[in-house]
């Protein structure tokens, strides 16, 4: 057999091609892989956050980094134990606490996940429930090692105290008109 340079030319293009869709399918099989990663991670976190209470706080560990770096309108928190002595004291006096996600979108190695905070404290609206909308920005590698929740303070807070909120919903009448 005489090996011409069009041969040649077609054995290295086939070759080329091979490897090419090789590494293709390597690449598809690590998309996958990462995909159902952060799926697992997304599902983890929504699951702890719907059961997350003042007596099961050691369940952020579960998708938590030790580096977390957790940051909210109100603190930027570093470590996961600060992070945890945090939750302990926002918990304190929480009478019920439930998340519904309503949408979920990501990226490698992030997502964002918008929610709603349903909340009853007994010192903010008279101890009824506050309801919040919010969006959370989840950074992961293997665990969660940035959190970052976006969400309107003055709603759920300075509203809901007795002469702050009345003010601010005067405020609000005056701007509306």
């Amino acid at each position: 057999m005489t090996i011409t340079a069009d041969t040649t030319m077609d054995v290295l293009v086939a070759e080329m091609t091979v490897a090419k869709n090789s590494a293709n399918a390597t690449l598809d099989n690590q998309q996958a892989s990462d995909y159902i990663l952060s799926q697992e991670i997304i599902e983890r976190f929504v699951s702890v956050y719907k059961q997350l209470n003042k007596d099961n706080l050691g369940l952020l560990g579960d998708i938590y980094s030790e580096d977390i770096c957790f940051i909210d309108p109100l603190h930027k928190i570093a470590g996961l134990t600060a992070l945890t002595s945090y939750f302990e004291t926002l918990y304190q006096n929480v009478e019920s606490i439930d998340f519904v996600i309503h949408q979920v979108v990501r990226d490698d190695g992030a997502a964002a996940l918008k929610w709603t905070m349903n909340l009853v404290h007994p010192k903010l609206n008279t101890g009824n429930i506050i309801s919040v909308d919010g969006m959370s920005l989840l950074m992961f590698t293997d665990k969660i090692n940035h959190h970052q929740d976006y969400f309107d303070l003055g709603a759920m807070l300075y509203e809901q105290l007795p002469i702050v909120g009345g003010l601010i919903g005067f405020i609000k009448s005056k701007v509306a008109k």
